[in-house]
């Protein structure tokens, strides 16, 4: 039987880690499942595994597009799909990494995504909107979809016009189309949490290594090369707030502060993809248990 190991939970958790140990002892390459980190030169507000990691390991899914290039989650699966296949064939084990919900479950529950083409037109459109008032253009997903809109973050622009484009072109929720064909593939889903303080505390410390490894230099060497401030791939959290510092719309304190306090939040959704009370996810402790006990879990899985 083909195994695949998923590695799932909030951002700063240790997610990159835990795959980059478990990898080589177990002949496994990583696919990541992060929306942000598909795109070039956006390396330390993303927080991609440094070029020694990823040489170290076989990764996947990693810089394959530039920041003003569209990208769905349709083109995401089947490259998804793709690479694991290679890994199989390959006999080695796939490592699907990331706290991109979306990303995960379109993998794992094999989603049949809707075959709704972009229209650039409409999306010109009702981009031209969301550079006025990002929370009105949320307001009318909820109103047409709300199911939808509940499972999307309302500062992810991108997915909030994605979800209006196919409700407007297909004339039915985003939600309600589509359905699922499991993957050819069994999968182990590890789960990594902690307590809302020692997360947060975590997520901190790592937004100040951030601003002190060059994350506004990277900013503003990417509105150099041309990528503007409004497209969505610089909409995510950090690249907005850093962008606010470059323009003296905050100062570097601020734009630090509030990166921190839009990531608690974001977590917070998050957890509304990975749910502590699913039972197919095998949730840790990261206070409480260390690799010793996933390793466990992992050898049992795979016996």
């Amino acid at each position: 039987m083909k195994r695949l190991i998923a590695i799932v939970g909030p951002t700063g958790i240790g997610k990159s880690r835990l795959a980059l140990h478990l990898a080589p002892i177990y002949r496994g390459e990583i696919v990541s499942a992060d929306s942000r980190q598909v795109y070039r030169y956006m390396d330390i507000g993303t927080a991609k595994p440094t070029p020694q990691e990823m040489a170290a390991i076989p990764h996947h899914l990693i810089n394959i597009i530039n920041p003003d290039e569209d990208f769905s989650l349709a083109q995401y699966q089947a490259l998804a799909y793709r690479a694991i296949e290679n890994i199989f064939n390959h006999d080695k084990l796939p490592f699907l990494v990331g706290g991109s919900g979306l990303y995960v479950k379109s993998v794992l529950e094999g989603w049949v995504i809707p075959g709704v083409s972009p229209d650039k037109e409409f999306r010109y459109n009702i981009e031209k909107r969301s550079h006025e008032d990002i929370e009105e253009l949320y307001q009318e997903l909820v109103r047409v979809d709300p199911h939808a809109a509940a499972k999307i973050d309302r500062r992810n622009v991108r997915r909030v016009i994605r979800a209006l484009e196919v409700h407007a072109k297909a004339r039915r929720p985003f939600s309600e189309l589509g359905r699922k064909q499991p993957p050819p593939f069994d999968s182990l889903i590890i789960g990594l949490t902690a307590d809302r303080p020692f997360l947060y505390s975590m997520v901190d410390r790592r937004v100040d290594e951030m601003m002190e490894h060059g994350f506004v230099s990277e900013v503003e060497s990417l509105i150099k090369m041309g990528y503007h401030l409004e497209l969505p791939a610089m909409s995510g959290i950090g690249y907005r707030q850093i962008g606010q510092l470059i323009k003296g719309e905050l100062t570097r304190e601020a734009a630090a502060q509030k990166i921190k306090t839009e990531t608690h939040r974001f977590i917070r959704h998050q957890y509304a993809w990975f749910r502590l009370d699913d039972k197919k996810i095998h949730w840790f402790d990261i206070e409480r248990q260390g690799d010793a006990e996933i390793e466990k879990a992992l050898a049992e899985y795979l016996k």
